[in-house]
């Protein structure tokens, strides 16, 4: 009996399921279905971003490679200028407990839940709620990063 995986689109937030982590029978990273964007993260659990949840992968290093769904609403940042700089400049992220979670994520390639966050937010800061999970590939590393926004500015 196989055991089914659950990957989320970091691009438009579609969730999917399936018994293989790659596209059939190459070595290549499932896309997304619905959008076709280039690869899928794995979750170890169903996760249910929030509508307005905005969504930002990073490479192992921690720098941007895509601006997904909802981070332009919620940042004002513009994916042109995001890809390549490090996600904690160019979203000014602070969090309140002084850890880097995203450091963390990194390194032990665990999923870090439900962090409050203070992210730049056009001319302004914002509150949101971090979610981040890690790349589980062999090759590339990396993370995921969905900033829930909360009701408080």
């Amino acid at each position: 009996m196989s055991h089914e995986h659950y990957f989320i689109c970091p691009h438009c937030g579609n969730r999917s399921m399936g018994t293989d982590r790659n596209a059939g029978f190459r070595r290549e990273a499932r896309g997304c279905e619905k959008c076709g964007f280039a690869y899928l993260f794995e979750l170890l659990d169903d996760y249910y971003p929030a509508p307005a949840a905005a969504f930002f992968a990073c490479d192992a290093e921690g720098r941007i490679v895509d601006c997904g769904r909802g981070s332009f609403e919620l940042t004002g940042l513009r994916t042109e200028s995001a890809i390549g700089q490090p996600v904690q400049t160019a979203l000014e992220l602070s969090f309140p407990d002084g850890v880097d979670h995203i450091a963390t994520a990194l390194e032990w390639e665990v999923r870090v839940s439900g962090k409050p966050v203070v992210v730049r937010a056009g001319a302004e800061r914002a509150s949101a709620v971090a979610d981040i999970f890690p790349a589980y590939d062999d090759e590339e590393g990396g993370v995921l990063l969905v900033l829930t926004p909360t009701n408080g500015r």
